[in-house]
C-alpha cells in the first residue's frame, strides 16, 4: 500500500502522544481515538450550524439548488414562465432546503453512532494526510445510511407540495414527481451534510488548539 511521505513523517511525529494525559494505552488506541474525536467534533460542529434556521440556505457549502427541470444549476429551463420567477424559485428554494434541514435532524444521531464504530484501519495515514481524510473514511463507510435516515424527514418537509394538483402540474410542466423532488432534494441534502463536515475537519486540523481538546491537540498539532 502507497503511504506519502506526510504519512510517514507522521506516524513518528505523533509518538509523544502517549505521555498526554488520558492518552494511556497503545499508540494504535490513541491514533484511533484521536480520529474519532475529530469527526465526533465536526459532526457537531457542522450540525449546529446547519440545524439552525435557513442553516442550509445559508451555507456556503451545502445549499440545496433546485433541480435542473426548475432550472436549478442551468441558465435554461423547460419550467415556464410563471415557475421560473424569481419570487417563485426562492420560495420553493426556500422550502427545500427548511426540508433539508428536518432531514438534518434525523441524521445527525446517526452519524454520531457512526463516528463510534466505523472501522479505522490506518490511523497514521488518515491522520497525516491532511484534508478531509477522516470525512471521506466516515462517507465511505456509511454508503447510503445517511440517505435512508433522511428521507423520512425530508419527506415531511416538503408535504407542502404533495398534492394532486401541484403533483400532476410538475409531472406534465417538468418531468419531475414529487417522489423525484424528494429523491434530488436528499441526495443533495446528503452530500451537503459531508461537504459541511468536510470544511469542519479541515479547520480543525488547521488550529486544533482552537478546540482546547488534548489529544487533537497533541496530534494534530505535532503536523503543524
Amino acid at each position: 500500500m502507497y503511504v506519502s511521505r506526510r504519512a510517514l513523517i507522521a506516524s513518528t511525529a505523533i509518538l509523544p502522544i502517549l505521555t498526554l494525559p488520558g492518552c494511556a494505552g497503545t499508540q494504535g488506541f490513541s491514533l484511533v481515538e484521536a480520529i474519532r474525536r475529530l469527526l465526533s467534533l465536526s459532526t457537531q460542529r457542522a450540525f449546529a450550524s446547519l440545524n439552525k434556521e435557513n442553516g442550509f440556505f445559508d451555507s456556503q457549502v451545502a445549499k440545496i439548488s433546485l433541480p435542473d427541470q426548475f432550472g436549478g444549476q442551468q441558465a435554461s429551463s423547460i419550467l415556464g414562465a410563471l415557475m421560473s420567477t424569481g419570487a417563485f424559485r426562492n420560495r420553493l428554494t426556500r422550502q427545500v432546503n427548511r426540508a433539508a434541514e428536518k432531514g438534518a435532524e434525523a441524521a445527525a444521531p446517526v452519524i454520531a453512532d457512526a463516528v463510534l464504530k466505523v472501522g479505522i484501519p490506518n490511523a497514521a495515514a488518515i491522520i497525516g494526510g491532511g484534508g478531509s481524510g477522516a470525512t471521506d473514511l466516515l462517507k465511505s463507510a456509511m454508503g447510503n445510511a445517511l440517505i435512508g435516515a433522511m428521507l423520512p424527514g425530508i419527506d415531511n418537509g416538503l408535504k407542502l407540495f404533495d398534492n394532486a394538483i401541484v403533483t400532476e402540474a410538475l409531472r406534465n410542466v417538468t418531468g419531475i414527481d414529487f417522489a423525484g423532488l424528494r429523491s434530488d432534494i436528499t441526495q443533495k441534502a446528503s452530500d451537503g451534510i459531508y461537504r459541511a463536515i468536510a470544511r469542519e475537519e479541515i479547520a480543525i486540523r488547521a488550529n486544533p488548539a482552537a478546540t482546547n481538546d488534548p489529544l487533537i491537540m497533541g496530534v494534530f498539532g505535532l503536523l503543524k
